[in-house]
């Protein structure tokens, strides 16, 4: 990715106010409440200044959701189990061997 696309992204995320890592849940929540907030109808500040942050926080909205929809998924074996929970992992690793686990196989 380039630079000029990354500080793109990363601007968007910062104006939507969203961490480094988030679902598409928190996504969509955090444009709702910034929508909500700064909504010219809405806003008790200036209707101007409402009018300009609406603007930025659709305009973000659409490159994250852009970032997001042609995001190229991995679904290599290495890749996966980078996200495992700590319960996956241990039973990956161990199975349903009866000195550590407690009889679950693998998967389950």
């Amino acid at each position: 990715m380039s630079t000029a696309r990354y500080d793109k992204i990363r601007n968007a995320a910062e104006i939507i106010g969203l961490p480094e890592t988030a679902t598409m849940e928190t996504i969509k929540r955090s444009y709702r409440v910034l929508m909500m907030q700064w909504h010219p109808d809405r806003c008790g500040e200036d209707r101007q200044k409402c009018k300009e942050m609406t603007q930025k926080i659709i305009e973000a909205y659409q490159v994250i959701l852009d970032y997001c929809n042609n995001y190229e998924y991995s679904f290599r074996k290495e890749d996966i189990e980078k996200i495992l929970s700590p319960d996956e992992q241990w039973f990956a690793q161990f199975g349903d061997d009866p000195m550590w686990g407690s009889g679950r196989r693998a998967g389950n």
